[in-house]
């Protein structure tokens, strides 16, 4: 099956078979943190953990900028990566606010609204 139509949805990033492939190994270091021994030899020295697992050095870069929208691109699913903001200490919430330039109270309002207008491009191809 074809999904590249998947990358024509402005905004998401949707969980396909090849990003799950290639995610793997990110997903994999994401669970290893819900140990508490890993957490802390993560937060000890994270480039060093991350070392451990073979991921590909922009997976290594975007945990380590907590860039979560560059782990999402490079296969990562947001349910294991919310082990890594929690080992940050930060909500869900907090976040994924973070991946739509908005602040939390902003994009809590927004989420309270009903969420993201379905009116706008809906098509990055056709731009429409």
């Amino acid at each position: 099956m074809d999904f590249s139509a998947f990358d024509d949805i402005p905004g998401t990033r949707v969980f396909t078979p090849e990003r799950s492939r290639r995610g793997y190994p990110l997903n994999q270091f994401c669970m290893s943190l819900m140990s508490p021994a890993n957490r802390e030899r993560f937060k000890a020295n994270e480039r060093l953990y991350l070392d451990e697992w073979p991921m590909t050095e922009a997976q290594k870069q975007a945990v380590l900028s907590r860039d979560y929208n560059a782990m999402l691109e490079h296969g990562g699913n947001i349910y294991f990566l919310a082990k890594i903001f929690a080992t940050d200490g930060l909500s869900f919430v907090q976040a994924v606010s973070t991946m739509t330039g908005m602040t939390v109270e902003e994009y809590q309002d927004m989420m309270l609204a009903g969420g993201r207008s379905p009116v706008g491009v809906r098509s990055i191809r056709e731009g429409r």
